[in-house]
């Protein structure tokens, strides 16, 4: 499926879990997405992730022991794929790029249809 799709319906997602839920994920990836932007290779980033890890920081933002941390983050994803999986069989992603083309030729325009 579309990877752009695939990151707007995970986003979507992830807005609606509950606040807990919302807010420790966002925390570790917002963590994982910095250290992926300082890092200059996957080693390099693996590395940082080992040094930084982001679920003990986690774990002392919420004031929570590490082991549960890590319990509620794959809780959170098991949950996130779930609905993700049952966007995936509901969603289609078409393109009406050639079937308008005649409509939209004089603007050069490319015209995509969401429907959910």
């Amino acid at each position: 499926m579309n990877e752009s799709l695939m990151e707007f319906l995970l986003r979507d997602e992830v807005s609606k879990l509950s606040d807990v839920k919302k807010q420790v994920y966002e925390f570790i990836v917002n963590e994982e997405d910095y250290l992926a932007s300082k890092a200059d290779t996957v080693d390099h980033f693996m590395r940082l992730l080992v040094k930084h890890s982001p679920p003990r920081l986690a774990a002392r933002h919420f004031n929570m022991p590490y082991g549960e941390i890590i319990r509620f983050m794959h809780e959170i994803e098991e949950e996130l794929n779930e609905r993700l999986e049952e966007r995936c069989k509901k969603v289609k992603w078409m393109d009406y790029t050639e079937k308008s083309q005649q409509t939209f030729e004089k603007y050069h325009m490319k015209l995509f249809l969401f429907i959910n």
